[in-house]
């Protein structure tokens, strides 16, 4: 018998190539209505598990709520994203921590190359080494730092949990929720990451779009499908998924996270067990099938190409569990 303390989660993609189901990937998966009632419950929606990047956007609604106040839509889009280190990332990154009396000396983010790979491509023929600014969270470290300018809170140990900063973060992330946030981990860019459901995920992103306007959460929302560029960047599934789909928020989060919420429809949050990006996709269009975003603006990341022998082969697919 299995002592596992994880679930037997359903199928929620499945990777089919030449008629052959090579690869499925597990996970849970939680569709919101407007109201904030469930649609769609596929495996342990209510179990913790660790969003990572998809707090992001809850939590920049906190360091506004600590009288940060962001210098354009670019900067509150980039403080609530995951950039990929694009030359005008790292200068909007850079320009607040400006703003508040910083420098990138500051950031308590471990130094990175770019994810934007020409980007990276030239640093690396120009032998620049990884920096502080280049790490895909700079934007939300510089607006922490910037917050707790503006809060007249330490600069120093802003990481830590005790912080102020850190406190009201946590209190914030499970007030959206609706939960308690269960556990509080260290994070890939070192700041604190806090566990909570898919359903109290969703249920934050969501809270966001159905502020009301003014209000730190709208602000937060409006900044991020105004800019999606400064949310992800050239190429990524978030910019182009929020300039395809309008008025749709959407933000990715390592491991296999994913959360979305259309005004006035509802709310997706996933979980996949396996922590890979591939299944990510089709998982998300398909939640947001259920809440009538059109097929055609999902088109490109419903299904997703398996190639074999220079063609498509294959498909990487909704699960019948998903499937609308």
């Amino acid at each position: 018998m299995s002592t596992s303390p994880w679930p037997e989660n359903p199928v929620l993609v499945e990777v089919e190539r030449s008629g052959f189901l090579e690869s499925v990937h597990r996970g849970s998966l939680v569709v919101l209505g407007a109201d904030g009632e469930v649609l769609l419950a596929a495996g342990a929606v209510d179990r913790p598990m660790l969003p990572r990047s998809s707090n992001k956007p809850v939590q920049a609604t906190a360091l506004l709520a600590a009288g940060w106040v962001a210098g354009s839509a670019a900067e509150l889009a980039i403080a609530a994203g995951s950039h990929s280190a694009e030359d005008a990332h790292r200068e909007r990154a850079a320009a607040i921590l400006g703003a508040a009396g910083l420098t990138a000396e500051h950031l308590g983010c471990p130094p990175a190359l770019p994810l934007h790979e020409a980007t990276r491509a030239a640093w690396l023929v120009e032998g620049r080494a990884p920096d502080r600014l280049a790490m895909n969270c700079s934007g939300k470290h510089a607006a922490m730092l910037a917050a707790c300018v503006a809060a007249g809170w330490p600069v120093e140990g802003y990481l830590h949990r005790d912080h102020p900063l850190q406190r009201a973060i946590e209190e914030r992330l499970g007030q959206a929720a609706g939960e308690p946030v269960s556990a509080v981990v260290v994070d890939g860019c070192g700041a604190p990451q806090h566990a909570l459901s898919p359903t109290g995920l969703a249920r934050g992103v969501l809270s966001l779009v159905q502020a009301e306007p003014g209000s730190p959460g709208r602000a937060v929302a409006d900044a991020m499908r105004a800019e999606p560029w400064f949310v992800a960047g050239t190429g990524r599934e978030d910019t182009a998924l929020m300039q395809a789909v309008p008025g749709l928020l959407v933000k990715g989060g390592a491991d296999g996270v994913h959360v979305a919420a259309v005004p006035g429809g509802g709310a997706v949050a996933l979980k996949l067990d396996d922590g890979g990006d591939r299944g990510r996709m089709p998982a998300l269009a398909a939640g947001l099938r259920r809440l009538g975003v059109p097929a055609e603006q999902l088109a490109p990341w419903l299904q997703l190409p398996v190639a074999g022998g220079g063609g498509v082969v294959g498909a990487v697919r909704p699960s019948a569990a998903l499937a609308s």
